[in-house]
């Protein structure tokens, strides 16, 4: 499988404080890899350093399609094509959808003005070819705040594929979903594997992330304690070695998991 980004010998200290320490991973170009580890992992900073937020410490390199990426800032990780939807969902819950939808990046006409019918019409499309909007109920007009949590999850999901994301994390996109919910929040993940792209599926619910992932990667400590291709292990196979991370820090054989 070809390499869509690498991260090689990634750190990132804060002052005296070692919040990421030499980090190595790999996301392939249609592969969906669940990041896992309890909170202080070290999760939320490698989002950080992926998106452009941080900046590794001297010595850590960013590779994207197997080439060298220097000061990588949050607008060029945006435009590798690199999104993120967080647990927040970052959507303007008393807005339309397709406000929503085009949110930061209207559509103009010639005259520069907003083409709301073009936007309007595009969002209307993806309600029944991606979204799953059934009902006549819901319109390119409807407020994203009256919405389920697992379908904002779905129009953040949607609207990073419509814009040609190539590498969609997921920043624990289950938090405070019902069973439902959380239910159709894993169908919009498996979607993206459907369309030929890559995500980094971020939690610390194995429950949630071994239905829809490729590949599991344990965090711990800033450090990657191991990683696997999930059918290597069964469910109880797995909860047994992430007891064992905790008790020790590594998934010891595991650490040189290919894929």
């Amino acid at each position: 499988m070809d390499n869509l980004l690498q991260l090689k010998n990634v750190s990132k200290t804060f002052g005296e404080v070692s919040a990421v320490h030499d980090v190595n991973l790999e996301i392939g170009t249609n592969e969906i890899v669940g990041l896992l580890g309890d909170n202080g992992a070290g999760k939320s900073t490698l989002v950080k350093l992926i998106t452009g937020y941080h900046r590794p410490d001297p010595g850590g390199e960013i590779y994207w399609r197997n080439k060298k990426v220097d000061h990588l800032s949050v607008p060029k990780a945006r435009e590798l094509g690199i999104e993120v939807v967080y647990q927040e969902r970052a959507l303007a819950d008393q807005q339309s959808l397709w406000r929503n939808i085009f949110l930061g990046r209207e559509i103009s006409n010639r005259w520069g003005m907003l083409d709301v019918k073009t936007m309007q019409h595009e969002t209307q499309k993806l309600m029944h070819t991606a979204m799953g909007f059934t009902s006549s109920a819901v319109t390119s007009e409807s407020v994203v705040g009256t919405f389920s949590g697992g379908e904002r999850q779905g129009v953040a999901i949607t609207r990073a594929l419509y814009f040609k994301a190539e590498l969609i994390i997921l920043d624990e996109p289950t938090m405070g979903l019902s069973l439902s919910e959380t239910r159709k929040c894993l169908d919009f993940v498996a979607s993206i594997k459907a369309a030929g792209k890559a995500a980094v599926f971020i939690d610390h619910n194995i429950f949630h992330v071994y239905p829809v992932v490729d590949r599991i990667v344990v965090l711990d400590r800033g450090t990657v304690a191991g990683q696997f291709m999930k059918n290597e292990l069964t469910l109880d196979e797995l909860l047994d070695r992430l007891y064992r991370v905790a008790q020790t820090g590594s998934l010891e054989n595991n650490q040189g998991a290919t894929r």
